[in-house]
């Protein structure tokens, strides 16, 4: 299905794109309507086709580690056939394989479901204008050039061009993240150029119709529309591997890589000095399954979950557990604006009453708060102050000219029923000890004209018999029984006034003075605040007068406050290495003056428009977020341009959204974190992690949490790694001192790999976090997991775990002792003292020895299995092993011990040295 090249409709007059669409006001003819579904297609969203089930699965044994592992079973059951024994040793190797593959399957087979919740949001029923009558229709069958008729409570059906409009006002958070309502106008002709958030003369497909009514012309269909492409950029956004799976590829590459050039050496050194080629090749198997860290991927897959509960005590649900790993190597964090820095709550903020400027204190809806005076400069022949009750008459006016109503839901939690910015002007009124109920009770409105973008203003008529809440006009208010308020813009409500309450009452407006007011609602506007103006008419008897000949009473700005805890938060990612961003499609003003507020940016910091993102190729973008942290009027594929530069810089990014505009950025970053709340399906299905509260600070502890998570994880791997390389030398060296037979069989090294290595790994995942987590830098982008050190731990502690075995196992051989369960048991038991020992960079004797009592429960345990082993027929007999006498037991003990001291003492001498180097 090809689809023409869109003009610019926002562009065109209305009757232009009738016109171009071949259209007209009685709607299209039933011919017309079937021709161009069989051309353009069903008005629905296209899914991209996932991953099947089978490939998935099939992916899994892709892994290099796996791949060897199936090798070797090969090979161990061509061995045992030639040796015409039972092959366990191949049969088990397959089945840890499987596991594997199996829990790689589990943690990847979840469906996608974000393309789905897209189309299930874009299919209502529409009322569409076909062969001059108006019918009801599946929005399924509409096409460019339909006429549709929408009303309040309805959902938008398809992009559209408004044609006519009655106070039509819609919710485009969906599409532009932001929560207030987009008033719209028909008669509009924009230009080119204009972005979708701007678009006052256009409809978009899954946005609400919350006000009013309007007729339009369908313009674009399915994928063609705007949500149609957000789809598209959800099809082709990457999904970049985390941290981790990138670590652990480099992992399993190295660790293949070392061991078959390790087996080559052997093999070769083994050949040339004429040693049994079956013995050699017995010994190669035995190595091969040494090096691979079979229990590694259930060990993480448990840490990770581990990580995800306690994550949710914190607010955060994880979706993918490999989020949880990367969220401790994020570097970037990119959050939307409102309901994530902000409280999601329009607050007063500050009022202008006489030659006042009054800061309003509390928090949220609560109706508790301070009210703080401060003089300004008056106008040349004004009186300075507040004449008394002037303020009080300004908030009243803000409620009896509203319609919102604050309610308490519960003990301590206050809500707003109707329009934000409504519910600001009742709460601040509430904050000065008004009940808006009982005053509009007392005060009841006769007449109303209601707010219109055209007008911009709002007008009410109320009952005041006694004159009581015109009191503090004085004597222009004599006589009067009814007043008129109107609130709206500033420009519009300071040029219907002549009058104005200075600090001595009503005066008149000069055009000096009409332009003081005007400079303060500008000021205020230049802190990102919204300022209405509100005024008043003593004796105005009706709606059919011109509004004129009022009296200013003041004005009132508001703002949707950070939150309190973002200021902290967003200090603690700056201490942490971590470069916070804000992405939002509010006024750049705002977005300023918030992320000034909470130490995101300076007062006259930089400010990137997304008008100004089009213009930027994506080298100079690359520059561009490489150094600033406030973006307004984004559009949703420039969060996504956003997104893809930061990693182009080399940068681990999580990325905040709320909206079906958030979901391809979502999917594209490393961490794609959606709002619990106020999160449409769409974001939260494309998204790693969920804020059940909403809250930018959850974000950084859930980092907190990442970090903690990896930290474990480099802690067990250099547990088990440092493990696997002391077995693979000592299995490498038997043959070459001239002893017969492998130390170990491959069933054993997976006993070995699985539980004397697993088990207490799986405990080390529970160490607490150690102070100061949050006041290091993230782990460098694309590092390897050996790296800071990892790597020259394994290799030097896989060298002596390897010596001190290597020299019991030539003194038992020599003494005629059983060599081989002896090297067997030694190993094992080292590795008890290697985990208690891993727990921690600083000696035993610095750390809290029951701190991490599953640690020590699984020394037991592992412990008591080892031994089951040898002195439990059927296992000893399974196995391969015998008992060992008690002398022979000591001196595994005794090896074992003399590991354990070995990396205590050198801790002492790391301690010791850093000291000297301190001092120095």
């Amino acid at each position: 299905m090809t689809r023409p090249a869109s003009p610019a409709w926002h562009a065109l007059a209305a009757d232009e794109c009738l016109q171009q669409l071949d259209a007209s006001r009685a709607g299209l003819s039933t011919a017309q309507t079937s021709e161009r579904l069989a051309r353009l297609g069903l008005n629905r969203l296209e899914l991209a086709a996932g991953r099947s089930d089978l490939q998935i699965l099939w992916d899994q044994f892709s892994n290099v580690m796996l791949i060897m592992l199936l090798a070797v079973a090969a090979v161990s059951a061509v061995v045992a056939h030639v040796e015409a024994r039972f092959p366990k040793d191949a049969i088990a190797i397959v089945l840890i394989v499987v596991l594997n593959g199996l829990l790689g399957y589990l943690q990847e087979s979840k469906a996608q479901q974000a393309l789905l919740a897209l189309r299930n949001m874009a299919q209502p029923m529409v009322q569409v204008r076909r062969d001059g009558q108006w019918q009801r229709l599946s929005s399924e069958q509409l096409v460019p050039g339909d006429l549709i008729r929408l009303e309040a409570g309805d959902r938008v059906p398809a992009d559209a061009r408004l044609l006519e409009v009655a106070e039509l006002g819609l919710r485009e958070a969906a599409l532009t993240g932001e929560a207030e309502a987009v008033f719209k106008k028909a008669e509009l002709v924009l230009e080119p150029g204009t972005p979708v958030l701007e678009r006052q003369n256009c409809l978009f497909q899954g946005t609400e119709v919350v006000r009013g009514r309007g007729v339009a012309l369908v313009t674009a269909t399915g994928m063609a529309t705007e949500l149609g492409q957000i789809a598209e950029l959800i099809n082709t956004a990457g999904g970049e591997d985390t941290p981790l799976q990138q670590r652990l590829d480099g992992l399993a590459k190295v660790l293949v890589s070392g061991a078959l050039a390790l087996v080559a050496v052997v093999m070769g050194v083994g050949v040339a000095m004429g040693l049994d080629l079956l013995n050699l090749l017995e010994v190669a198997l035995s190595m091969a399954v040494a090096i691979v860290p079979e229990g590694l991927p259930a060990v993480i897959t448990v840490t990770l979950a581990i990580g995800t509960q306690r994550m949710v005590r914190r607010a955060a649900l994880i979706r993918r557990l490999p989020a949880v790993e990367a969220l401790g190597s994020v570097t970037v964090i990119c959050s939307d604006k409102t309901g994530t820095l902000t409280q999601n709550r329009q607050v007063v903020q500050e009022l202008r009453s006489g030659t006042e400027a009054v800061t309003v204190g509390g928090q949220g809806y609560e109706p508790v708060g301070s009210f703080s005076a401060t003089a300004l400069t008056a106008p040349a022949g004004a009186s300075p102050g507040s004449v008394p009750g002037g303020r009080s008459l300004l908030l009243q006016a803000g409620v009896l000219c509203s319609d919102a109503e604050l309610k308490q839901d519960g003990p301590s939690a206050w809500e707003i029923l109707g329009d934000p910015t409504e519910g600001a002007l009742v709460v601040v009124a509430a904050k000065d000890g008004v009940d808006d109920f009982a005053l509009r009770n007392r005060f009841p409105r006769s007449a109303e004209i209601p707010f219109s973008s055209e007008r911009q203003l709002m007008a009410v008529w109320v009952e005041d018999p006694d004159g009581t809440l015109q009191a503090p006009l004085g004597a222009v208010a004599a006589g009067s029984s009814r007043l008129l308020i109107t609130k709206g813009a500033p420009e519009v409500i300071v040029a219907s006034c002549d009058r104005w309450l200075d600090g001595s009452g009503v005066v008149p407006l000069d055009p000096a003075q009409a332009q003081w007011w005007l400079e303060q609602a500008r000021e205020l506007a230049a802190g990102g605040l919204r300022v209405l103006a509100f005024a008043c008419a003593p004796h105005h008897p009706s709606p059919e007068l011109e509004l004129e000949r009022q009296v200013l009473l003041g004005l009132m700005a508001q703002l949707d406050p950070a939150r309190p805890e973002v200021t902290e938060a967003v200090a603690t990612c700056r201490q942490a290495g971590i470069r916070p961003v804000m992405i939002t499609g509010d006024h750049p003003l705002t977005a300023r003056a918030i992320g000034a507020g909470i130490g995101l940016t300076s007062a006259d910091g930089e400010v990137v428009l997304g008008r100004e993102l089009e213009g930027f190729d994506d080298a100079t973008l690359q520059q561009v977020v490489a150094r600033c942290s406030v973006y307004a009027r984004v559009a949703p594929e420039q969060k996504l341009r956003i997104v893809k530069a930061l990693q182009a810089n080399g940068q681990v990014v999580a990325m905040t959204g709320d909206g079906v505009n958030d979901a391809p950025a979502l999917k594209q970053a490393h961490i794609g974190v959606a709002m619990g709340i106020t999160g449409t399906e769409v974001s939260k299905e494309a998204a790693d992690m969920v804020l059940l509260d909403d809250n930018f600070a959850t974000i950084v502890s859930a980092v907190e949490e990442g970090r903690l998570v990896y930290a474990n994880i480099r802690r067990f791997v250099k547990y088990i790694l440092g493990s696997n390389v002391g077995e693979l030398i000592t299995i490498g060296a038997a043959p070459l001192l001239g002893l017969t037979g492998v130390p170990m069989t491959p069933l054993q090294i997976l006993w070995m790999n699985l539980v004397t290595d697993g088990v207490p790994a799986l405990a080390l995942a529970l160490e607490p976090g150690e102070d100061g987590l949050m006041l290091r830098p993230p782990a460098r982008p694309g590092e390897s997991i050996f790296a800071r050190g990892i790597g020259r731990y394994i290799v030097r502690i896989g060298l002596v775990f390897a010596a001190i075995t290597i020299v019991m196992m030539v003194y038992a051989a020599r003494s005629g002792a059983p060599w081989q369960p002896m090297v067997f048991t030694t190993l094992c038991l080292a590795q008890m003292g290697h985990a208690l020992s891993a727990r921690s960079d600083l000696p035993l004797s610095r750390v809290a020895p029951f701190s991490n009592p599953w640690l020590l429960w699984a020394v037991v345990l592992t412990t008591g299995l080892q031994l089951a082993l040898l002195y439990v027929p059927a296992l000893s007999s399974f196995f391969g092993t015998v008992p060992l006498a008690g002398h022979d037991l000591l001196v595994c003990v005794g090896f074992s011990l003399v590991f354990f001291v070995y990396l205590e003492l050198e801790k002492w001498w790391r301690l010791w040295r850093r000291r000297s180097s301190a001092n120095a």
